[in-house]
């Protein structure tokens, strides 16, 4: 199953809290950067970020997001905009540790 462009115009609406958020389309599914840097996606109408020790403290649900990936961390709360931002800042700042 694909993402919809309105479940994913919501999460974008949701995400306006921080400047610098952007999205690539990909095979149905979208890419989401914050300031260029790849941190999660949009699959199957979940938010998804990449897994990194900054973000382990939210204990968010594992899941893969297609068959043979890595497994990622769901947001599951996409409807508070300052867990969404503070989840998303902690991972990129992980993801830059891991440069």
């Amino acid at each position: 199953m694909s993402s919809t462009k309105d479940y994913r115009d919501y999460v974008l609406e949701q995400l306006s809290i921080l400047e610098g958020i952007t999205f690539r389309p990909m095979m149905g599914e979208y890419m989401l950067y914050y300031n260029g840097l790849l941190f999660g996606g949009i699959y199957d109408n979940r938010v998804l970020v990449k897994r990194v020790d900054d973000n382990k403290k939210y204990n968010m649900e594992e899941v893969i997001p297609y068959p043979n990936a890595k497994p990622m961390y769901l947001i599951d709360d996409i409807d508070n905009q300052e867990l969404m931002r503070d989840i998303i800042l902690d991972t990129c700042d992980g993801l830059k540790n891991k440069m």
